[in-house]
């Protein structure tokens, strides 16, 4: 007979040496562990945390932009198919992110334009929280800043509120408008089509027209004192000093919601007008220079980004889109799928699977998907553990590990699934890798 393998003498010697003092001590600090991570624990009443909006995807839709306009002419501007086209390009991701999604027309000039309208299902209607851009650029130039940087911004935040199936207490509604630049056509045959009854709903309109100046400044609208703080404080926390924004006052998209009354907001980095010698000693920038020389010129491309003020407004926007429609709620319960079926688990054998069925969800699942298992086995380290999306994707949740000896696998892992359709047949896919060991799947649970 051989010697027992350093293994098998490493599993006889702990178990030999387990009393029963520390059974009871592992066993209370499974259920405490179990209970801290339980899916669907009720909340904290708290204003919940915007998502860090990743800067490479603003971009990216910056890129279509400009090769929309490339195709197209050179621009996107009213009565141009370059515009259309940027009009259903965010309408199909919207669509896809689990939007609903109105295109206006109307008619300016002889050409027809279009508005479009994207609202996230849930939230009170009668309150909503509205964001809103330019879509259109002049004729001369792609207008990838003025106004491509405003467009990206709040399309890559809608898609953040799909991703984290936001369920906020307002109601959210997004907006980009055709033909600003010949005089705020678009935003103004919205909001004079809107029944009054309707437009006493908006409790906010935040609008965002040049974000992204490659000289950038940091300035704040001050028409609402409830908006201007929501963005102030956001930009204090991140050390950046802002202005009251002057220079586009009543030229972008905004007046036409404040002109009837409706509450406004929104940022601004510059267009025009001339960097003095103290701003650019607060923000870095070069005076002398206007905020943006290429501000409605050919040269209004993509490489006409300061990628740092891309980045801070679009979380801005994030930030004032999670606060203002959700401050101080409580997120709903979590909704759960769950397969208690037991599933024998071969000792060093083929993988096996339990399938969840999810239905009902809109949008993509969350970049915080919760799995949580309860695995019954006499080895854990054994065990490789995988969620399967309905599309086939593994997502690794546990590696083996010769050196992890405890028993069973209960927890809740997180994973960023906001790539996948949440609706259709999720499983978990469990595989014992080594010998002398055996257990069964007991139960798993999906938590969005």
């Amino acid at each position: 007979m051989s010697s027992p393998t350093p293994r098998t003498r490493h599993r006889l010697a702990r178990r030999a040496r387990i009393g029963r003092s520390v059974i009871a001590t592992v066993a209370a600090g499974a259920v405490a562990g179990l209970i801290a991570t339980a899916p669907g624990a009720a909340a904290t009443p708290t204003t919940l945390e915007a998502p860090d909006i990743p800067i490479a995807n603003v971009k990216a839709h910056l890129t279509e932009f400009q090769s929309i306009a490339n195709a197209n002419g050179g621009n996107r501007a009213h009565g141009r198919p370059g515009y259309k086209a940027s009009i259903d390009y965010i309408k199909g991701k919207l669509d896809a992110a689990g939007f609903t999604t109105t295109v206006q027309q109307f008619t300016y000039n002889g050409a027809t334009g279009y508005n479009l309208i994207a609202d996230w299902p849930g939230g009170d209607a009668n309150q909503v929280v509205f964001a809103g851009a330019h879509l259109d650029s002049v004729s001369s130039g792609p207008g990838i800043n003025d106004n491509g940087s405003g467009s990206a911004g709040i399309l890559e935040t809608a898609l953040a509120v799909s991703r984290a199936n936001l369920k906020p207490a307002k109601h959210l509604r997004f907006g980009w408008w055709g033909a600003e630049e010949l005089g705020l056509v678009g935003s103004k045959h919205y909001v004079n089509n809107l029944p009054s009854a309707e437009r006493s709903k908006i409790s906010g309109y935040l609008n965002f027209d040049m974000i992204g100046s490659p000289n950038p400044g940091y300035f704040v609208y001050d028409d609402d004192p409830e908006i201007e703080k929501v963005f102030k404080d956001w930009f204090a926390g991140k050390n950046v000093p802002t202005e009251i924004e002057t220079e586009g006052d009543g030229r972008s998209d905004h007046a036409s919601f404040k002109n009837v009354g409706i509450r406004v907001g929104g940022l601004f980095t510059g267009a025009s007008r001339t960097m003095s010698s103290a701003q650019a000693q607060k923000w870095g920038g070069t005076a002398g220079q206007a905020f943006d020389p290429c501000y409605h010129r050919s040269c209004d491309t993509s490489s006409n980004i300061s990628d740092t003020a891309m980045d801070r407004n679009s979380d801005a926007i994030a930030h004032a889109i999670w606060t203002l429609g959700s401050a101080g709620t409580t997120p709903e319960p979590d909704s759960v799928f769950e397969n208690t079926a037991d599933v024998s688990i071969p000792d060093n054998g083929a993988a096996v699977t339990s399938p969840v069925e999810v239905t009902g969800r809109t949008g993509n699942a969350p970049a915080t998907l919760k799995v949580a298992v309860d695995i019954k086995h006499t080895w854990r380290g054994d065990l490789v553990v995988d969620l399967l999306a309905p599309d086939g994707t593994a997502y690794r949740l546990k590696n083996s590990s010769g050196s992890d000896s405890a028993d069973n696998v209960i927890t809740s892992y997180t994973t960023d699934a906001s790539s996948e359709v949440a609706n259709g047949t999720w499983k978990l896919r469990v595989q014992d890798v080594a010998a002398q060991d055996t257990g069964h799947l007991d139960s798993w649970k999906l938590s969005f």
